[in-house]
């Protein structure tokens, strides 16, 4: 199977990735390699729907008007309906999901909303990273338009070494 029709079937089909050169292709591969350093970066990119933050909403509970409200969004001063801000930023999770990295704190800059129809890049820059896999990481979004739209900061512990080989186990089968 290609990786394409993979990730597609996997449901990843906004997955891309900015890639160190020399590097495997595959991000989890790299990370079962122990080959993630402080100053790589990856990159997911996905547009985001209507649909998708009616999912959200009703997940989250999150009923702000402000997302299914064209009127009451227009009078806050948007230019139409805007996605929630954790649903855009959840794009740091498929990085980090891919990294099997377990998230111990986030932190976000809403700078700017993200509307449906939007096409989102989220740039996840591994800052510092410790001999434990203790990592501290920058994550900018940007718009098709280059716009910055969320800043954010991430904390995690990447998989040891043990972790990493159980990994490659299931991988293997």
């Amino acid at each position: 199977m290609k990786e394409e029709d993979r990730r597609r079937k996997a449901g990843e089909e906004g997955f891309s990735r900015r890639e160190a050169p020399g590097m495997p292709a595959d991000i989890r591969t790299r990370m079962i390699q122990g080959k993630v350093a402080a100053g790589d970066s990856f990159t997911a990119v996905r547009t985001f729907a209507r649909e998708d933050t009616q999912h959200f909403e009703e997940i989250s509970r999150d009923r702000n008007p402000v997302h299914s409200n064209l009127p009451y969004a227009r009078g806050k001063g948007f230019n139409g309906l805007i996605c929630h801000g954790l649903l855009v930023g959840s794009l740091v999770s498929e990085i980090g999901g891919q990294l099997a990295m377990l998230a111990s704190g986030m932190n976000f800059r809403f700078k700017r909303p993200v509307y449906f129809g939007d096409t989102i890049t989220c740039t996840l820059v591994i800052d510092e990273m410790d001999q434990t896999g203790r990592v501290k990481c920058s994550a900018t979004f940007s718009n098709q338009c280059g716009e910055t739209v969320i800043e954010g900061q991430l904390f995690g512990v990447l998989p040891n070494e043990k972790e990493r080989e159980l990994l490659q186990k299931s991988q293997d089968e």
